[in-house]
């Protein structure tokens, strides 16, 4: 065990041990199996995460193929063996989230470690194909050999992982495992009576808060949920008098966001702040009016908001454990960067994240240069897509729009934008370098922060106040006060500044989750992540 980094083993693989037992949460323990397990024959295509099943000869003729040694090729006939011959890591719809979390935890293994005697090249190019570019597509028998690769590839992270504490061929791990009735799983949280809780939660301290919630909304579930609130075209303010007004009444007394006593049909001055509690919980323009897109929200049955919950719950049992020093952590759904250090909010921000097409990818990393008035190296996507159709158009276009050509790169032009007022990536930029290419930086386009929604960008993330970030990061320099940071913005002149210390960075996709007073949040699914999570999840989806 001396081999390995013992802060990564505290703060990272507690939520990879968390990953592989996600299917026997009961126990915290892991028990010996015998190797010669029957096939569970319970999992098919109708009940399991995954709805693609795999030929065992295929199986046998990858082991064959690639010389998997005669220890891992056991686990993994025998992992196989148990699932029903079910995929792992990929479903119809692609790879599974399960896929990504293991991927980054494992990247984020060799990065923590300066490791790379797990780094394996040809896995690594696909994976990152598959997780950066939407449109990239595997062929029927490229997904197989990608899924076995994977599974491959885990055993031997295991076996580096846990080496000398842990056998991997004990680690029965069943995702995707089979789908589960989320009020059976709430009766059987129940059944604990909250005792003991702690033998199978992951050790992120937002998950219990989170469980609380879960408790608080199956009881409103056996209690008959709640009613729907009809608008009939309208909009409602304080002052107005309607039975939608006391429908909203009732609607926000069962959740807790109104305490009053009065129930007329009068929209009242205390409704109307129960009201933009509630909006701010679903995060939405606090204007404390009952229009449609509240309405919406509110709509939203309690049997849908639990396995919303619960499937955010499962999200949870993948982070890593967070650090005790300074973290950045952007939450796509919330479009909110958050500045945290040691248990406290510094600040948090607008962040403007990837559009339908161009997801933000979720990842962690370390941040470590802020790159003052930055050059935008024009990704070659959006070169070949966008800028050379432009150029096509008008000769004078990469002038017009302080461009340049500074080479060629497989038949397309290499181009950048020069620093400036009108430079996509504004005055700043915050790098973690990644293979993705994401990053924070500043924008022109300071009117997108106005939108509730904000996915406009190309994959990366726009910061509404990246002084104040690049300020804060750099507060204990001396060399980089804060009118040196300003000069240095508006200068024109490309500086990158190396931070002394890397500050971790978390870009995470939570759509349910608790504050530290108690809010439970909801957001909208805009990536579709939560949609395919249910499926795999939950029966009758």
């Amino acid at each position: 065990m001396n081999k390995f980094d013992h802060n990564f083993l505290k703060n990272i693989l507690p939520a990879v041990f968390v990953l592989l037992t996600i299917t026997s949460c009961g126990s915290s323990s892991i028990k010996n199996e015998n190797p010669f397990v029957k096939t569970d024959t319970t999992i098919n295509e109708n009940n399991a995460y995954s709805n693609l099943e795999l030929d065992s000869a295929k199986l046998e003729n990858y082991i064959a193929k690639n010389h998997v040694n005669k220890a891992t090729a056991g686990k993994m006939r025998i992992f196989y063996k148990n699932r029903n011959y079910h995929f792992a890591w990929f479903s119809s719809d692609g790879l599974t989230e399960q896929a990504r979390a293991f991927y980054n935890l494992h990247n984020t293994y060799i990065k923590a470690k300066i490791d790379t005697s797990i780094y394996d090249k040809e896995l690594h190019n696909t994976m990152d194909k598959l997780i950066d570019d939407d449109s990239y597509k595997l062929t029927p028998e490229e997904i197989t050999q990608t899924e076995l690769h994977l599974t491959q590839h885990f055993f031997k992270f295991t076996k580096d992982v846990y080496e000398g504490t842990i056998d991997p061929s004990q680690l029965q791990w069943h995702i995707p495992r089979k789908k589960i009735d989320a009020v059976a799983l709430l009766d059987s949280l129940m059944a604990k009576n909250g005792t003991k809780l702690e033998d199978w939660e992951p050790v992120n301290r937002f998950y219990p808060l989170l469980r609380d919630q879960l408790v608080k909304y199956y009881e409103i579930d056996k209690k008959g949920g709640w009613q729907k609130i009809n608008l009939n075209n309208k909009a409602y303010k304080t002052g107005d008098s309607a039975i939608a007004v006391l429908q909203l009444k009732k609607r926000l007394k069962i959740t807790g966001d109104y305490t009053g006593e009065d129930t007329s049909l009068v929209f009242t001055p205390q409704l109307e702040m129960a009201l933009k509690h509630a909006q701010q919980r679903f995060g939405l323009n606090a204007d404390g009016t009952l229009g449609v897109k509240t309405a919406k929200e509110l709509n939203v049955n309690v049997k849908s908001r639990i396995e919303q919950i619960l499937v955010n719950m499962e999200r949870l049992k993948w982070m890593p454990n967070e650090s005790s020093g300074t973290r950045l952590v952007a939450n796509i759904p919330e479009f909110r960067l958050h500045v945290i250090n040691g248990d406290q909010q510094e600040f948090s921000m607008k962040i403007v994240v990837g559009k339908a097409g161009h997801n933000t990818v979720i990842f962690t990393d370390s941040l470590e240069y802020i790159v003052f008035s930055p050059y935008w190296n024009v990704p070659q996507s959006i070169v070949r897509k966008e800028i050379l159709p432009a150029m096509r158009r008008d000769r004078h276009y990469l002038q017009e729009n302080n461009m340049e050509q500074t080479g060629t790169l497989n038949g397309l032009p290499v181009i950048r934008q020069k620093p400036g007022a009108d430079n996509a990536l504004g005055r700043v930029k915050f790098v973690f370098p990644n293979n993705y290419h994401i990053y924070f930086h500043d924008t022109p386009a300071k009117n997108l922060f106005d939108q509730n929604a904000r996915a406009f960008s190309h994959g990366c993330i726009r910061l509404e106040q990246p002084q104040r970030l690049a300020e804060f990061l750099l507060k204990n320099d001396p060399e980089w006060p804060d009118s040196k940071i300003i000069d240095a913005m508006y200068s024109g002149k490309n500086t990158w500044v190396k931070l002394k210390h890397k500050v971790p960075v978390y870009i995470v996709y939570f759509t349910a989750w608790v504050t530290k007073d108690g809010t439970l949040n909801f957001r909208d699914d805009i990536y579709g992540h939560d949609a395919k999570m249910e499926k795999m999840m939950f029966k009758n989806q």
